[in-house]
């Protein structure tokens, strides 16, 4: 038995529709799209919900029996996503693509910091002072400022080849990009990319810092994207086999 909950709007002003399904909330989230000709699912990893796409001029009911109809198959599919992984207390998380086991050290002081161990199976281990409590953020916080001295150093580094000034970098959490250049020149990037192997973060910083010479994804741009990063071909590759496992780790208990 299915049945409708309240549908209302997602945090980026699309449409969504809440399903329950054998015990479950479904979130379907709403896309139009002008050369859509049928509706099409997919199951995005990162959100961890759906998106169907529906054709400009169809109607919500439309959409909502579509949804309804494969409501199973949604489910089926999210309970099929690998389990989060939160920053807590022996939960192992990559820095710089190598894992790391985390380790709540309640009784030392400092913030976060990596040591070699003999007592943890990744042979390395992030350790983290402070109470339980606060050990998600002290984790976060910490990758976030990794992330940026990792960036702003392979952003000057890629703007210097170009004879460009420095640029600042921003740093988000978004679901369906690793970064970003805006046409003012703005750049930012996802945190989560200093869990990457180091080569994958550099891609990102020389993508986008080619898109200040060029806002698209023509051959100019692509040209140039490898003229700055020699493990383009490589990184894109690892990106699209590991890149969205990502966003399973940092998931609060």
């Amino acid at each position: 038995m299915l049945r409708l909950l309240p549908d209302g709007p997602s945090q980026d002003g699309s449409s969504l529709i809440t399903l329950e399904h054998a015990g479950e909330t479904i979130v379907v989230a709403l896309r139009r799209a002008t050369t859509a000709r049928r509706f099409t699912l997919r199951v995005r990893f990162a959100a961890r919900d759906a998106v169907l796409t529906m054709p400009k001029r169809a109607s919500l009911r439309e959409a909502r029996a579509f949804a309804e109809r494969h409501a199973a198959w949604i489910a089926a599919r999210l309970n099929r996503l690998p389990a989060t992984i939160p920053f807590a207390h022996g939960s192992v998380v990559p820095l710089r693509g190598v894992d790391h086991a985390l380790l709540h050290t309640p009784e030392r002081r400092g913030a976060v910091w990596a040591e070699t161990r003999d007592d943890v199976v990744t042979g390395v281990a992030l350790c983290v002072a402070g109470q339980a409590e606060h050990m998600h953020r002290r984790v976060q916080d910490h990758f976030k400022r990794e992330a940026r001295r990792d960036l702003e150093s392979a952003v000057a580094r890629h703007t210097a080849t170009l004879g460009l000034p420095p640029r600042g970098v921003g740093l988000r959490d978004p679901v369906s990009r690793w970064g970003s250049c805006s046409s003012s020149g703005s750049l930012n990037f996802s945190w989560r990319l200093i869990m990457a192997p180091p080569f994958v973060l550099d891609y990102l910083a020389a993508h986008e810092v080619a898109h200040l010479a060029h806002l698209d994804h023509s051959p100019r741009f692509w040209s140039l994207a490898r003229r700055l990063c020699a493990d383009t071909d490589r990184a894109e590759a690892w990106l699209s086999a590991n890149g969205a496992h990502l966003h399973k780790y940092g998931a609060k208990e």
